[in-house]
């Protein structure tokens, strides 16, 4: 039997942050050491509350849950409660866990456990779903912890498809952009990470995981406790994109970069030099080097392609605790892919 990989989720919980978190609670194949969070979908204390939240749904409440950046490092700190709700769970009303608290300290908890990683030759990947503040500062602070690090998967950016913030940019690249820079540079220079790629999952790629209405009521057919979690949460989310971009369901990010980090099959893509823009109408944009004509070696994984399909059966499976081969049948006819 092969070894749990060991890995530390950063997020800005936010409703597919959630989701994230329960396909990420649902995979027996990882070991999740901690979760970090960071302000960006809604501020990093009421996102801590909400990682809270989903470990005591999950009956997880064994993970810490640590608090990091509450600001950006530079630009003004704006949240996207007009895409998750007020409280960052769709206006879910559930009550405060209280029997477990957040810890202090995200940025020292990285750095205690990527250099644990480095001594004892067992090293541990890092899930980013949210603004990269936690990992800038951890840069700027620890950079020689960066040799603990298995893998870095970044929910972030976009290379051909557009913004979801501006015309050109993704909301977590946007929120901090001078993090992001940070990171992507650190792929390209720190000694700890030369020849390393950070996996960026973006906008090309996400925007293909849509959660329908149908899907969701299928899923509340088969658990119906759970199903009426993730009806509540998404029902603002639904509502949200229905209004922003005339699309019937929502778009669930986050969980496609758990889904890549658990299969790397799931999606395709392409090495590249990889920066972000921190100033002017392109802030927060994604810069992909895609022809080489800067001549700097790779320091990313552009992601352009993946399966939904796979996605959703992976999704389903997991959350579901059932067989992709007896949930794909229908998964496929309700994608538009199959019949029964």
């Amino acid at each position: 039997m092969n070894a749990k990989r060991k890995v530390i989720i950063d997020c800005d919980p936010g409703i597919d942050d959630a989701l994230a978190l329960m396909l990420a609670l649902s995979s027996p194949e990882l070991e999740i050491l901690g979760i970090t969070v960071v302000s960006g979908n809604v501020p990093a204390a009421m996102g801590a509350e909400n990682a809270l939240k989903v470990l005591d749904w999950m009956h997880r409440p064994d993970i810490p849950v640590y608090l990091g950046e509450e600001r950006p490092l530079i630009r003004p700190y704006v949240d996207a409660a007009d895409t998750h709700g007020e409280n960052g769970l769709g206006n879910l009303v559930c009550p405060q866990v209280t029997k477990v608290r957040p810890r202090r300290g995200a940025v020292e908890f990285l750095a205690e456990a990527l250099t644990e990683a480095s001594e004892t030759g067992s090293p541990v990947s890092v899930i980013a779903l949210g603004p990269l503040t936690n990992l800038a500062r951890l840069i700027q602070r620890h950079p020689e912890c960066f040799a603990g690090l298995d893998e870095f998967v970044s929910m972030g950016g976009n290379y051909r498809s557009h913004g979801n913030c501006s015309p050109v940019a993704e909301y977590n690249y946007w929120c901090d952009p001078h993090a992001a820079r940070t990171v992507f540079e650190a792929f390209a220079s720190l000694p700890s990470l030369q020849g390393r790629l950070l996996h960026m999952v973006g906008l090309d790629v996400t925007r293909q995981i849509v959660l329908t209405p149908n899907l969701r009521d299928y899923f509340c057919r088969l658990d119906p406790e759970l199903g009426a979690l993730i009806r509540s949460m998404t029902d603002f989310y639904m509502d949200f994109h229905w209004q922003q971009e005339g699309l019937i369901g929502c778009v669930i990010n986050d969980p496609l970069a758990v889904a890549y980090f658990l299969r790397r099959d799931l999606c395709h893509g392409f090495s590249a030099y990889t920066t972000v823009e921190t100033e002017g109408i392109c802030l927060g944009q994604s810069v992909v080097d895609a022809c080489g004509f800067w001549k700097k070696a790779p320091n990313s994984r552009v992601l352009t392609e993946t399966d939904p399909l796979g996605f959703m059966e992976l999704f389903f499976s997991r959350l579901l605790k059932k067989s992709p081969e007896e949930l794909g049948p229908m998964l496929a006819s309700l994608m538009g892919g199959g019949s029964l």
